[in-house]
């Protein structure tokens, strides 16, 4: 099965560095659309803050293995719309050659494309900055952020399973890979924030939980170094009430420049003890890397 993810860092001003990770291109934007021409080159025109936009941008495609040697690839962001490396009016001449998109279902897709050399485009947005525990969101948090994906050949992979610990709390493990390698950073925050290019952190959204109805998020977590594993139970967190829901899903920035991953499924249900333990024997043999207690 097709699975995905994509790019973000917080790019400003006109001709915009190499992000230090996955790229974030603007938050709360309208009226997207996406060009690709035969150079390698793809054209964002979209509003935001009140403003008409046109954003250049080249450079990367897929990804690399998570190394200490170099940073992760990431694309090249024009804000003035290609008067950083060409000229002023450099997007309105801008000519599309992108065909229509025939590559795997993206969550949250907003736009995208085969462009003329066989590689796919995508523009996606999600609502990545959330407070936990349900908690309500400040209008900066409750901001969608607008991601561009570059790519060719296979997308990242997130599985994700279910079942429960210590027979009363609904429980997720599971993996993120990239070409059969787990996806991991080597350096982050105590409070669990990335510190290279390489670290993702998995958002986990509850359904109809006690936060009340609809979606609300959960949690983030880092993905296991050295293989790209994770496990999470839905515990009570001091005074917030346990946020077990009816279904859960979860988003996470993919290696590289390609796409963001969604994942959606229903919650594990009443114990069940011999599901429970066929699950244990899972994550003991697939996704058990010693920082999961299994039970």
């Amino acid at each position: 099965m097709w699975r995905l993810i994509l790019l973000a860092a917080i790019l400003t001003g006109a001709l915009a560095p190499a992000a230090d990770g996955s790229q974030l291109v603007d938050r709360n934007a309208s009226a997207v659309t996406l060009a690709v021409n035969g150079q390698g080159e793809a054209l964002l025109t979209y509003q935001a803050a009140g403003k008409l936009k046109h954003v250049l941008a080249w450079g990367a495609v897929n990804a690399i293995a998570p190394t200490r040697a170099r940073p992760q690839v990431a694309l090249k962001l024009d804000y003035s719309g290609g008067y950083g490396k060409y000229h002023r009016d450099y997007w309105k001449t801008f000519g599309t050659a992108c065909g229509s998109y025939d590559g795997p279902a993206l969550g949250w897709s907003v736009s995208a494309c085969r462009a003329p050399d066989g590689s796919y485009w995508a523009l996606q947005a999600w609502q990545r900055a959330l407070p936990n525990y349900g908690i309500a969101p400040s209008a900066a948090q409750s901001a969608w952020e607008l991601r561009l994906s570059h790519w060719t050949g296979d997308l990242a992979v997130l599985t994700i399973k279910t079942d429960w610990s210590y027979r009363r709390f609904d429980h997720l493990y599971g993996s993120l890979t990239y070409l059969d390698q787990g996806v991991y950073g080597f350096r982050s925050t105590p409070a669990g924030v990335p510190l290279d290019t390489f670290g993702r952190n998995l958002y986990v959204d509850t359904f109809n939980s006690h936060y009340g109805s609809g979606w609300k998020r959960e949690n983030s977590f880092l993905t296991h170094r050295a293989n790209g594993t994770f496990c999470y139970g839905f515990y009570p967190h001091g005074s917030h009430p346990v946020g077990q829901g009816t279904k859960y899903r979860a988003t996470i920035i993919g290696p590289g420049v390609t796409p963001d991953v969604l994942w959606q499924g229903s919650a594990p249900g009443a114990y069940n003890r011999a599901t429970d333990q066929t699950a244990n024997d899972d994550q003991r043999a697939n996704f058990h890397d010693g920082a999961c207690k299994v039970n």
